[in-house]
């Protein structure tokens, strides 16, 4: 069943507005909701009462009646004041970008662990609001006896989350040990470990199936791979290599979330080389780029080898022909190569590329400038979703 929403997107002047208005159609629709309503406006900053001016805010007010919309996303991050002041001047519920991301994944995951970590990443967000919704925690612990003397309401529900949270680190913890000895036997047995990296919905998935004949979970849509899938793939002379499909980036990922899947995240730290998908019709390729490279930054895997890997090239016909193309930088390293794993096009030189860089150390600098990757003679299609 869909929820009736109401998009706002406030052009700042910082970023590619239409694209990310694009992206955000794109969040709510996979966590459920259908936008009647699509409100933009233009400031130079946000309000500090409602984010918007108050005349955008009845504007919006009068749209939600008329379309019976039954939730506000807004396409920034809302301080709680904000989104207080907004769910009493609309009267239904707001959320932001962060907690649609959050929801997102929190419908997906599957996994045990998957599941513990989008729990962490919630409650460590919702900790810094108001978290009066989340008194059922009490009830799961008895409640008879569990408040203090003259004890508040809210110091009880922070102190419930803070218990919660601080079991939830300690079973992920414990995962991230277990992960570590996984990772340790494989580097006894010296295998050369992959792992695709990408924007969400670059094909990430696509490409691991076309490789390793897996049935890994592919769809077009957001974060549809939240879990990492690793599995063993034969590369001729270069032998066995396991292959890892990953959680995919976006804008302003919440840094709760990247907090909570460090675990899985090693994956890509650990790794021997990174192949970085890019969704080479999207007309903001080159700020996704940018974008996953600041991620693999932040959890410390920027210094891995890494080969860009432009997908979808079918859908651009400019590059159509250049399947199974391989680039290299002033070093000689493979730096670029371009394909279509839903077509299966240019797969075999991906697989060459591999086998070289697991027999054949790097010279010189190991990650492609996202600065190289302009393609100043090729129009783009418009921003568009697309089959992964």
């Amino acid at each position: 069943m869909t929820t009736n929403a109401a998009l706002v997107s406030i052009d700042f002047g910082k970023i590619d507005f239409e694209a990310s208005l694009e992206e955000l159609g794109l969040l709510a629709k996979s966590a459920g909701a259908l936008p009647v309503v699509t409100l933009t406006g233009r400031r130079s900053s946000p309000d500090a009462k409602m984010f918007v001016g108050s005349g955008k805010a009845e504007e919006l007010k009068q749209a939600v009646i008329a379309n019976q919309v039954e939730i506000v996303i807004f396409n920034h991050v809302l301080s709680p004041g904000q989104q207080r002041n907004l769910e009493q001047t609309l009267e239904t519920r707001v959320v932001d970008r962060n907690s649609l991301i959050l929801d997102i994944f929190a419908q997906r995951a599957k996994s045990h662990e998957g599941k513990l970590q989008v729990e962490l990443a919630q409650l460590q967000y919702l900790a810094t609001r108001l978290v009066r919704a989340w008194t059922h925690l009490e009830r799961q612990k008895g409640g008879i006896g569990l408040r203090g003397p003259g004890e508040t309401q809210l110091e009880t529900d922070r102190r419930l989350i803070g218990e919660r949270v601080k079991m939830l680190k300690s079973r992920l913890e414990k995962l991230r040990r277990q992960h570590g000895t996984q990772r340790r036997q494989r580097e006894r047995s010296k295998t050369y470990s992959v792992s695709l990296v990408g924007y969400t919905n670059a094909g990430k998935s696509t490409l691991f199936n076309a490789l390793t004949k897996a049935q890994a979970y592919a769809a077009d849509q957001l974060f549809a791979t939240l879990d990492t899938t690793s599995r063993r793939v034969y590369l001729g002379e270069a032998g066995n290599i396991v292959l890892s499909d990953t959680v995919g980036f976006i804008r302003d990922l919440p840094h709760q979330l990247v907090a909570a899947f460090r675990a899985t995240l090693e994956e890509t730290i650990h790794a021997d080389l990174l192949l970085h998908v890019v969704d080479a019709s999207s007309a903001v390729r080159d700020d996704q780029i940018q974008q996953v490279n600041g991620v693999l930054d932040d959890i410390g895997a920027s210094d891995v080898r890494q080969i860009l890997v432009f997908n979808k090239i079918d859908a651009v016909p400019e590059l159509r022909d250049r399947a199974g193309t391989v680039e290299r930088d002033e070093y000689g390293n493979i730096s670029r190569v371009f394909l279509s794993a839903r077509e299966g096009l240019g797969l075999d030189a991906l697989r060459a590329a591999i086998a070289e860089a697991a027999t054949h150390p790097a010279l010189g600098t190991t990650q492609p400038d996202a600065g190289d990757v302009r393609f100043s003679d090729i129009e783009p299609e418009p921003f568009q979703a697309r089959e992964a």
